[in-house]
Parts: C-alpha cells; structure tokens; sequence
C-alpha cells in the first residue's frame, strides 16, 4: 500500500488531537505535544519517504524460500530428501522442495570447514596431522596422512575440495583453531552469523553424528558465502590434483586424487544451456547421496542448486540434470 505525505500529515494530525484531548480530558489543563513534523525522530521523519533512514535488509540480496516451488510444468523432483536451485543475481527461486527439513549432509560439511579454513586460516600456514587423523570409520574417504605427516593449508583445502578427504578436514581443523571441538564451534558460529539457523556441525569431515545436521536451504546460504572467495571456486573448479607434501622425517610423498564430482569427470553432462563451475559431493549411508554445485547458464550468470538425500548416485546425478533444465526457463 502506498501512501502520499498528505495523507500521512493528515493522520499524524488526527492522532495528536485525539492524544491531546484524552490528555486535557475535561479539566482544561493543556499538554504540551512532544512531537510534530519536522522533529528529527518523530513517527513521520521514521516513514516519511523524504525523511527515512533505512537500513539494508540482512536478505535483501538472498533467495527466501517460504514453501515449496515447483518445476515450471508444476511438478516436484521424486524420490530425494530436498532440493534448491537459485538464481544468485536475482535472489530468484527456480525449485524448492523440503528445503528447511534438517537432514545429514555428508561431506557438503567440508564446504564450511573451507570457508572457515579461508576466512581464518593462512594458506601458507604448514599444518601437521595428529594421531586424529587415523580414521578407522568403514568407507570412510581419506588421503592416507599419517601422522606426523604436514602439508600447507593451502594443499590440505585441495585435498579436503577435490577428493572430500575426510583426514584432510581433521588436520585442517586442528592446524588452523588448535583442536578440533574450536574449529568446530567456529563453524556453528559462523552458520549462524550466516543466518544458517537450522545448521548444527559436530565434526569437520561430514561423518555422521547424531547431533550433526543441516538443510538444503542453510547450504545454499554457506555456500553462497563460500563462492565469493577466490580460492574456493578455483578448486572446486579443478577436476584433478596432484602435490607433494612431507612425512615427520622430511621425506616427501607424492599425492595424486580426482575429483567426487562426476559432471567435472565427464560422467554425467548438464543440459546444454548450463556450465557447471564446481561443487561438492557428500555420501554417507545416513545422508544418502548429496550434492551443490555452483554453475552459469548462456550469459554467464551464476547459480546455485543443492540436493540432499537422493536414494542413489546415478538418481542423484538425474535429479540434478533435471533442476539444472530450470535454468532459462
């Protein structure tokens, strides 16, 4: 509804007469009014379009997503947990699906212990494993670091984005905040100045834990953060890594790892109209299979899309295909 400064003027001036005369009453003493027109903090100077001081919304240049949002013939993706997939510049949503349902994310966990290494680490810093390294979980993803083992942050952030080494999320952890359980609040801290309400990490890696849980919605908002550095898009952009770090002797030892994610790898392709820059995968038998990626349709404007919870990988890469043919519809 939009109103004119007449009208505005006109019902400040019906309030002040109707204040003035419960204030008198039938006694005749009069009141001074405090307020009129042209007082700096006054009703009217807050909501007079000439007067106003706004302040800029935290979301103004966010997705909301208040329910779900069909395909554009009207239907929804079967068979997966939640879906999103946003227009970044326009703040525009394209799908949604079970987007604020907490769900197990995997190793989309990695993407904020990045943001977090990035932010607060150095990318020179040498980091040296811990015996916490070892990881014993079955199928857990590691790089094999031993400990003692050390590499730069820089090496461990290509391992960790690339191959979702869940033994690099661990020495990164512990080599940029001291201990895992500071890194780890860290990132609860910052999901939260993210507005990532529904988020609650008790690890690194994305290994599941009972307390550790996110939603579709909250990773749209992390990675969203996470794509405006420039280290994070060049690696998830990389298809492949290959490094050299150094045992506790000073002995080197060579690394070579491919990347998780297939539509990189030439498994899977994207419709024709999309370029896929990068992303990360997650896999976990709670979690079932998970996957954000950041891609860029014909004009070269970004978007981000996040499924979790599919039943399969190839169903998750189908799924995936079909939110990514919303683009330029």
């Amino acid at each position: 509804m939009k109103c004119t400064n007449r009208r505005i003027k006109r019902s400040i001036c019906l309030c002040m007469a109707v204040f003035t005369f419960f204030l008198t009453g039938c006694g005749g003493t009069k009141y001074s009014f405090a307020y009129d027109p042209e007082y700096g903090v006054s009703s009217f100077g807050l909501f007079s379009p000439e007067n106003a001081r706004t302040a800029e919304p935290f979301a103004a240049e966010l997705c909301v997503v208040p329910g779900n949002v069909n395909l554009t013939d009207g239907t929804e993706i079967p068979d997966l947990g939640a879906a999103l997939l946003c227009d970044v510049n326009d703040a525009e949503v394209l799908y949604a699906q079970g987007v604020h349902e907490r769900l197990h994310p995997a190793s989309l966990t990695k993407v904020m212990t990045a943001l977090v290494a990035i932010k607060y680490g150095s990318m020179n810093q040498v980091l040296t494993a811990s015996e916490n390294v070892v990881i014993k979980e079955s199928g857990a993803q590691l790089c094999g670091l031993k400990p003692g083992d050390t590499m730069t942050l820089a090496q461990a952030l290509h391992v960790l984005l690339i191959y979702s080494a869940n033994d690099a999320a661990v020495l990164i952890a512990e080599g940029v905040s001291g201990d895992g359980e500071t890194f780890v609040n860290l990132m609860n801290e910052e999901a939260i100045k993210l507005g990532a309400t529904n988020t609650h990490f008790t690890n690194p890696h994305g290994l599941t834990a009972e307390d550790h849980y996110t939603t579709a919605y909250d990773l749209y908002l992390i990675f969203n953060e996470a794509i405006k550095y420039e280290a994070f898009r060049e690696i998830i952009h990389m298809d492949s890594y290959d490094t050299v770090y150094y045992d506790k002797s000073g002995n080197e030892k060579n690394l070579s790892v491919n990347t998780t994610n297939l539509f990189l790898r030439g498994n899977y392709s994207a419709p024709e109209n999309v370029t896929i820059v990068g992303g990360k995968t997650g896999t976990t038998n709670a979690a079932r299979s998970c996957l954000i990626l950041l891609s860029r349709d014909i004009s070269g404007d970004p978007y981000i899309s996040v499924i979790l919870k599919s039943e399969t990988r190839d169903l998750l890469y189908a799924q995936m295909r079909d939110l990514l043919s919303q683009i330029g519809n």
